[in-house]
């Protein structure tokens, strides 16, 4: 008896069920009965937990702007001022519900347009780009953006987006109100976990310890070309391409980092996904020495700048003669900072 009604007593608490026995319980559950509680207790502790954790993520949430801002710095906007500036609601379908395509939501968040008018210098920019935590990218004319109320979404339906439909924030286009919107920005736009805007393309510059190389400085060091096919796809021409930039060696001794056989490099980009302590970009130092690792500053014959659209001004590339254990990492987007490990 006495144990029956512990079980009992301690679904209905996790139930946010109070229950009061004056003078002793008397009714003893069935075994049926006591299944079900813990169940539902056991569901409810779990919905808990889940919302703690959302909560939790869409409070740690930022959207940080960079690139040719007014101002020519970053801009970091939390989940609170966010939730301040959401609110543009548009009703369209949503090009990822694959389940039913047709079914029309309500997607309520920031207009790109607003952004633009509030933080860009809007000299000489023509496009947009929008970095994902998965080092996913997409580019946006401007002109579209001024054009269509394409937004930064935050809620759907009234509640916030979870991550596996594009939440925290999600790129999405008026599909319904404009259709022809979909020619030129298809399925494939629709950015899942936007982390940053980047205006234009931002200045060079790569971080070691408490060093910070521009262009400039890079330019000073032995220029290498490679022509090879471009460890990513997007934005970049098919097949092979000519690289112009600097291998990673010479970037580390014009820091003063001495390498040896122990010794290894960590590169991070701007993308959250490069950030993470779980398996990081990591080059060990025979490969940095011995073959063609390169922080690419430049491409094509007449040696134009690597935009945003292309995961510039800065991105790491893996020449042919590099092993495969090198050559077969991601290359990074957005490279940002070099991170010597003893």
């Amino acid at each position: 008896m006495v144990v029956l009604n512990v079980w009992k007593n301690l679904a209905l608490v996790s139930l946010g069920i109070t229950m009061v026995c004056l003078g002793g319980c008397t009714e003893t559950p069935t075994d049926q009965q006591l299944v079900v509680w813990r169940k539902q207790a056991s569901d409810r502790n779990a919905e808990i937990v889940a919302e703690k954790a959302q909560n939790n993520q869409q409070r740690q949430w930022n959207l940080i702007i960079q690139g040719q801002t007014a101002t020519g710095k970053t801009q970091t906007l939390n989940w609170s001022q966010l939730q301040d500036l959401a609110t543009v609601n548009i009703n369209t379908v949503d090009a990822n519900n694959i389940v039913n395509p047709q079914k029309i939501f309500k997607f309520t968040g920031i207009t790109v347009n607003s952004l633009i008018k509030q933080f860009a210098s809007q000299k000489d920019i023509t496009e947009i780009t929008f970095v994902c935590y998965d080092a996913y990218q997409v580019t946006i004319n401007i002109k579209d953006l001024l054009k269509y109320p394409i937004i930064l979404a935050v809620a759907k339906d009234g509640q916030p987006i979870p991550r596996e439909q594009g939440g925290p924030i999600y790129l999405i286009f008026p599909y319904t109100q404009y259709p022809e919107i979909r020619k030129n920005y298809d399925e494939g736009m629709w950015a899942f976990y936007v982390t940053h805007v980047i205006f234009g393309t931002e200045p060079a510059k790569v971080s070691i310890g408490n060093l910070e190389l521009n262009l400039g400085d890079l330019d000073k060091l032995p220029q290498v070309n490679l022509t090879q096919n471009v460890g990513y796809r997007v934005w970049w021409p098919s097949g092979q391409v000519k690289l112009h930039g600097v291998r990673l060696g010479d970037v580390l001794s014009l820091a003063g980092v001495n390498l040896n056989t122990s010794s290894s490099v960590i590169v991070r980009g701007k993308p959250p996904v490069y950030r993470r302590n779980v398996e990081p970009i990591e080059l060990v130092t025979e490969d940095i020495l011995k073959c063609d690792i390169l922080l690419a500053t430049r491409w094509g014959e007449d040696k134009q700048r690597i935009s945003a659209k292309m995961g510039g001004p800065v991105t790491l590339a893996f020449g042919d003669n590099c092993p495969s254990r090198t050559k077969n990492q991601r290359w990074v987007t957005f490279v940002e900072e070099l991170i010597p490990q003893p």
